[in-house]
């Protein structure tokens, strides 16, 4: 079984305000109200702020090093203050090394927050969604980029819509496997390399690399780009991972899963996740295999299991509930006159 904890784990260390800005101006709605002299400051921290305490003067336990968000509650305390007083506390806050400062549900700016907000290099950005909604836009882009991730070698393919990942030695027919479930219609994420990030506590998502995302290398032909070949039906950006198929030849010494009783699985990222090792030998329909694999993925997570249905009937029958005069799997066939 392949260790996929002995991969070289990645985690970014920070991100650009700048790149926030980028990526939040088409999906969170994000303007700026500053000039741009604090893009390079660096976002550390995943989670988010709100500095009311820190406003009203508690700054013993303020979390400056995560983006803060001015709602609705922040912008008419800071209205209700006189100007000298907002002044001061904006002024204390500013003492603080802080990403930036979001404003939203289309709230405005106080001109001397800008003004402070520029000399100290902090931008000022804006959206029109609410705290709420912010909140859970902006949480979910930082967990992605903050997300542990691996790198594996392998072809992920969405097959039925279940995501499956082919890994085995190199040269084994990876490649060959995953371009036949394509030209049958499923979908590939990635060729050789993918790499798989931990999404949340329980979920692996996988996807290609820049360089070679839907490019494939079929040994003896070269390099083809699965997209432009086959059309964008056949590709997706990214997959939940759910199953790992790993590739071997036949072994005459291994035991092989002969019931589907054990369930094996595989850690990945801390998430165990349904392994199955598929021995390879001439004449072996891998392909069709890999289909059956998704859609009994599929009928496990509707809650039939073939193997544990099985094995009930076979209990019943050993202890007496079932007729055993009649081995046929029929008790009266017909004639067959067609």
């Amino acid at each position: 079984m392949i260790d996929f904890n002995k991969r070289a784990k990645q985690k970014k260390d920070h991100i650009e305000v700048g790149f926030l800005f980028e990526f939040g101006k088409s999906k969170f709605n994000i303007r700026l109200f500053s000039d741009e002299s604090g893009f390079s400051r660096q976002i550390t921290d995943q989670n988010l702020h709100r500095p009311g305490l820190a406003l009203a003067g508690f700054v013993d336990t303020f979390s400056f090093s995560r983006v803060q968000l001015f709602g609705n509650t922040e912008m008419r305390y800071l209205g209700q203050m006189g100007k000298e007083y907002r002044k001061n506390a904006l002024e204390r806050l500013f003492q603080f090394k802080i990403p930036c400062i979001i404003l939203t549900d289309n709230n405005e700016p106080f001109s001397d927050l800008v003004e402070l907000a520029n000399n100290n290099y902090i931008p000022i950005l804006g959206t029109s969604l609410s705290t709420t909604k912010l909140t859970y836009f902006l949480s979910d882009f930082l967990d992605d980029q903050f997300a542990i991730r691996c790198t594996a070698h392998g072809s992920f393919v969405d097959v039925y819509g279940v995501g499956i990942i082919f890994v085995g030695k190199s040269g084994i027919g990876k490649s060959e496997v995953a371009l036949d479930l394509v030209e049958r219609g499923h979908r590939l994420v990635s060729d050789d390399v993918t790499i798989l990030t931990k999404k949340g506590e329980w979920i692996i998502t996988g996807t290609g690399a820049d360089i070679n995302q839907h490019f494939m290398e079929i040994r003896g032909l070269g390099i083809i780009n699965v997209e432009k070949m086959f059309g964008v039906r056949a590709i997706r950006y990214k997959k939940r991972l759910e199953t790992v198929v790993e590739l071997e030849n036949w072994d005459i010494n291994q035991n092989y899963e002969r019931t589907g009783l054990d369930g094996s699985t595989i850690n990945i990222l801390d998430v165990n996740i349904p392994y199955v090792k598929l021995p390879i030998i001439p004449g072996k329909n891998i392909t069709v295999i890999s289909e059956i694999i998704a859609l009994h993925y599929l009928l496990k997570h509707y809650g039939y299991d073939a193997a544990r249905t099985f094995d009930e009937e076979l209990k019943r029958k050993l202890r007496g509930e079932i007729n055993t005069l009649d081995r046929r799997g029929v008790s009266y066939i017909e004639h067959d006159i067609e």
